[in-house]
């Protein structure tokens, strides 16, 4: 099994930078997509965005494109979010995300970390 340990949550205001990290265990994280998703409060887990396991392909949400940036250290078996220019809007749990391709697909999920961003 995968578990994934996530970090650099917390209070930040708006304009305002934080950058969190998520952790993987295992000797095949080299293999999988990661992603990050966010829930707000009273709102449905949201995509944010995704990077492919070699770390060439790279989506994200219209909502955080230009601010947010989603990168991978498979040395480090780390996937991180860099979210500038934070809005009181992004206030959510973010959750990493860990996608298996085979032999059957599997999503692994962390335990969320809370991001607030005050006006």
């Amino acid at each position: 099994q995968v578990q994934l340990v996530e970090s650099g949550g917390g209070l930040v205001q708006a304009g305002g930078s934080l950058r969190l990290s998520c952790a993987a265990s295992g000797r095949t994280f080299s293999s999988y997509a990661m992603g990050w998703f966010r829930q707000a409060p009273g709102k449905e887990r949201e995509f944010v965005a995704r990077i492919s396991a070699s770390g060439g392909s790279i989506y994200y949400a219209d909502s955080v494109k230009g601010r947010f940036t989603i990168s991978r250290d498979n040395a480090k078996n780390t996937v991180y979010l860099q979210m500038n220019s934070l809005k009181p809007e992004d206030t959510a749990v973010f959750y990493c995300n860990a996608h298996k391709p085979a032999p059957t697909p599997y999503n692994y999920w962390g335990q969320g970390t809370q991001v607030t961003v005050s006006s």
